[in-house]
């Protein structure tokens, strides 16, 4: 209370104080040895001065004074005069002949005085507003940082400024000279080849953007005419991007919290119009051109977008231009906090879900282009797949991420990871993990939730150390250990057959497994049905465990045939090969007792083996 009541106070002693100077300034250069006839006020500060040269040059005061011509004024108040009292004291001096020089930091204040107190040619031969004029014409047009002063000049000119056309002419002054000194720097980088053809050098840094640094003073208003005259002028969409990055850095980092994404969630906006009006313009902005900016810059707009609650318009511009290149962002990119209530989840889930839906729309369209999908292309490596391959991941990754928050919601959960095709992901270790992290972060949830949950994944496309893993997570409903089991098993096969597949050897052929799906027949009562599935599972586990024993055994005697071949390349050696090979049985249930006795090694389950396999066989 006490700076609110002592601010007034200090604000009328800062005015005295300004008068005096002025006035001290007037007696310097008015005439001393003529009484003053005439007391000019201006916004509380008061000039005595002569009628004489200043009828001789404004227009404005003549009037005023032959409209008082009988009450013979003595005192003249100029309400709203352009400048305040600085501009009139430049006015009055060129009234009295007293030198001064023009720069671009006066020049708008000296135009729009001017223009205020008429100080044309009607009333005088090369008066002030004629003497402006040409200077900014002729000096500060041609020169872009002198524009941009003139244009911070003119912020606490508009209207007036405007009218007279001297904001119009500095920006397309600007953005003239930018167009034209890119197209030097892109002459200078032009180079010619072995083969005698032009060439742009592109590791060569374009000096044409010096630009950039300067922009970055000019109000956002005045900045946003500026961008959009340089797009008309055909300026690169990538040193427009790299002046709206600036230019959001330089402003919105005045609140660290409010651009940096590893800041506190929880702050306290105070005055944040300004910083609304700054993101929402720069996002309208940004060039329709993909990769102008970097990704990384739009996902900070967007978290400054989302704290301080701007259109839903520029929100969901944002996420569109984010979903259309989503394929080159990070993990860190996609954790937006949530600036909501207390009971939200840590990160804003529902913004990472419009833009993969975005993102999976975009390929969508691209794919009604064609007549097949791109999918079902003959080429795998098409930048749709790849980009696909490569989002599925970071969603993969973000789901792990956000798993472990109390507060997200199953729906929501599953809500992101279907949100791609089921033909995105070629290994489901990454959708594996993230369950298995949201199961072990909600163990309260019901089973019927849990076997919702799992029928993400598809087992099948487990790999070997993801499937080891399942086989034993008890997290897991028992449906899902079942079908791990079981391509655990087919897996083994298959690699047990084609380590043999160049032999002329059939494979022995055994009776096939077959798999209970797990629905309750109705012959079987539910603890039956569970009862018989924990007895399968059993029976594969033991299954497991002695096809990994035999797999122990084939390694060892591959590696005897190995030395053998070495040593003799006779065909008696292929008719033993044949008798060993006879002894062994692949998948039969027979006792150990048929085949070569095993060492303590062989009892082991570990997955390790059957990699050694695999990769001896390849």
């Amino acid at each position: 209370m006490d700076k609110q009541q002592q601010n007034p106070h200090q604000n009328h002693q800062q005015q005295l104080s300004s008068a005096k100077s002025s006035r001290q300034r007037c007696n310097e250069w008015i005439f001393r040895d003529v009484p003053s006839d005439t007391t000019i006020e201006v916004n509380g500060m008061t000039f005595a001065l002569h009628k004489f040269p200043l009828v001789s040059r404004s227009g404005r005061i003549r009037k005023l004074v032959a409209e008082h011509r009988d009450s013979d004024i003595s005192r003249v108040e100029l309400l709203n005069l352009p400048g305040g009292a600085e501009s009139f004291e430049l006015a009055a001096k060129f009234c009295y002949g007293i030198n001064f020089e023009i720069t671009s930091c006066n020049v708008a204040q000296l135009c729009c005085v001017s223009d205020y107190l008429e100080m044309t040619e009607e009333f005088s031969k090369d008066n002030l507003g004629s003497r402006a004029e040409e200077y900014l014409d002729s000096i500060v047009c041609k020169n872009l940082e002198m524009c941009v002063e003139v244009l911070q000049q003119c912020e606490n000119l508009l209207p007036l400024a405007d009218e007279l056309k001297i904001v119009s002419r500095c920006i397309d002054a600007i953005a003239s000279k930018a167009c034209a000194e890119q197209i030097a720097s892109s002459f200078s980088r032009l180079e010619y080849s072995s083969s005698g053809g032009l060439h742009m050098n592109r590791q060569t840094k374009c000096e044409g953007d010096w630009w950039i640094e300067d922009l970055s003073v000019i109000r956002i208003d005045l900045y946003q005419r500026v961008i959009t005259a340089m797009k008309c002028r055909g300026v690169r969409p990538e040193s427009i991007g790299a002046s709206l990055v600036h230019y959001a850095q330089k402003e919105l980092t005045k609140k660290s919290s409010l651009w940096n994404p590893y800041g506190q969630t929880k702050v306290e906006l105070v005055s944040t119009g300004q910083e609304r009006l700054v993101v929402e313009t720069i996002i309208s902005l940004l060039p329709v051109e993909k990769l102008a900016v970097p990704i990384s810059f739009l996902f900070g707009l967007l978290r400054s977008a989302v704290m301080l609650d701007c259109t839903i318009a520029c929100r969901l511009d944002l996420e569109r231009r984010i979903g259309s290149q989503l394929d080159i962002a990070t993990l860190d990119d996609l954790l937006i906090p949530s600036f909501r209530h207390a009971g939200d989840t840590l990160f804003d889930v529902d913004t990472v879900q419009r833009i993969l839906v975005n993102f999976s729309q975009q390929g969508d369209s691209e794919d009604d282009m064609d007549d097949a999908s791109v999918f079902e292309s003959d080429s795998p490596h098409s930048p749709s797949q790849s980009a696909l391959f490569k989002v599925a991941k970071l969603v993969d990754n973000y789901l792990a991420e956000i798993a472990p928050d109390a507060n997200l919601k199953l729906a929501k959960f599953m809500a992101v990871a279907e949100t791609l095709p089921t033909h995105a992901r070629t290994i489901h270790d990454g959708i594996y993990r993230a369950i298995d992290i949201y199961l072990k972060a909600h163990q309260g949830l019901p089973d019927a939730d849990r076997k919702k949950l799992c029928k993400l994944i598809d087992f099948q496309k487990l790999s070997q150390e993801a499937g080891a893993h399942a086989a034993q997570n008890e997290r897991l409903p028992l449906q899902s250990i079942v079908q791990v089991l079981y391509f655990e098993q087919l897996r083994l096969r298959n690699a047990l057959c084609c380590s043999y597949a160049d032999d002329d050897h059939k494979p022995v052929h055994h009776q096939s497994w077959r798999i209970s799906s797990g629905a309750l027949s109705a012959a079987m009562s539910p603890r039956d049905n569970y009862a018989s599935l924990r007895r399968e599972n059993r029976e594969l586990k033991l299954e497991l465990a002695r096809m990994r024993m035999r797999l122990n055994d084939l390694e060892k005697e591959h590696v005897c045939m190995k030395r053998d071949m070495v040593k003799s390349h006779s065909r008696k050696f292929m008719s033993s090969f044949s008798k060993r090979i006879g002894k062994l049985s692949f998948f039969g249930r027979s006792s150990s007792r048929g085949s070569s006795s095993p060492s303590r090694q062989s009892y082991r389950t570990d997955s390790k083996v059957i990699e050694r396999t695999c990769a001896s066989t390849d």
